[in-house]
């Protein structure tokens, strides 16, 4: 694992502009669940992409900027995007009118909360990462057509996983102490993830890791270099570390994970 560490994270070079290394924009977020966006926006911006976009709603673009003037607010080209997390399941709202443009179109997408029950896989043309927790995998599964309840879903989480993968066609990372990753043909059951990281927003956090680990490896995994599932693992390990080292003092919140992301990253650029 080491060595793809070394691939997925790598510090900026001279010949390095903020394209090279790596632009991910945001659909997250709305009036109702606004902290979603910040987030997983600040996730990213941890982890060491050159820049983000966000998109949503005015009320929201002004809190992000507030926690980080560095987002750029406007459409424009991104390697990877993360859309959903904080996103209510309104077809009708400009968020799902956005998330639709976007996986209409081919690229990498990492589709969280709200936007699991927005997109139709049967047409979607980005290659994407599915992040449901528990509830939201249960209600994935009986949309298309497979009934299966959240107590279900927590006690055959491969299983879920695996059917989710297997109807959609995309990659599924099953949320959990123990998450599942899940794509046609192999599953990985990660490590126990800190206590810590039961708190509200994480799974936010773990979204906006993702989609900058997509966004700055974006040529090498769309080429099949790099195996989205490893990539997919490699978060994970980044999300629990940032936990650890953000819960050294005491309790947190996702906050406080998503600022830990440096250290985490730094821990593995040193070693």
């Amino acid at each position: 694992m080491q060595n793809l560490h070394s691939q997925l994270l790598r510090r900026p070079v001279a010949k390095d502009d903020k394209y090279s290394r790596g632009v991910v924009g945001f659909v997250t977020g709305s009036e109702q669940f606004p902290g979603a966006a910040i987030l997983g926006v600040s996730a990213a911006m941890r982890v060491g992409v050159g820049m983000v976009r966000y998109l949503g709603p005015e009320s929201v673009t002004k809190l992000v900027l507030e926690v980080r003037p560095e987002v750029v607010i406007q459409s424009g080209q991104a390697q990877a995007w993360v859309v959903g997390s904080g996103v209510p399941e309104d077809v009708g709202s400009e968020q799902a009118k956005r998330i639709a443009r976007i996986s209409s179109q081919p690229g990498l997408l990492v589709v969280d909360a709200g936007a699991l029950a927005l997109i139709d896989y049967s047409s979607v043309l980005a290659t994407c990462v599915l992040t449901p927790h528990a509830g939201g995998m249960a209600a994935l599964l009986t949309r298309l057509g497979h009934p299966w309840s959240r107590a279900e879903v927590e006690q055959k989480p491969v299983e879920a996983a695996e059917l989710a993968a297997k109807i959609t066609g995309q990659t599924v990372l099953l949320k959990g102490s123990k998450s599942v990753i899940s794509t046609a043909g192999e599953s990985i059951v990660t490590k126990q993830a800190p206590a810590a990281l039961a708190t509200a927003g994480t799974g936010d956090v773990l979204a906006g890791i993702i989609g900058a680990l997509l966004a700055a490896n974006a040529q090498q995994i769309l080429s099949g270099e790099l195996d989205i599932v490893e990539v997919c693992l490699f978060a994970t390990e980044l999300h629990a570390r940032a936990a650890e080292l953000a819960s050294a003092g005491g309790p947190v919140v996702a906050l406080d994970v998503a600022e830990a992301v440096r250290d985490s990253v730094k821990e593995y650029l040193d070693e």
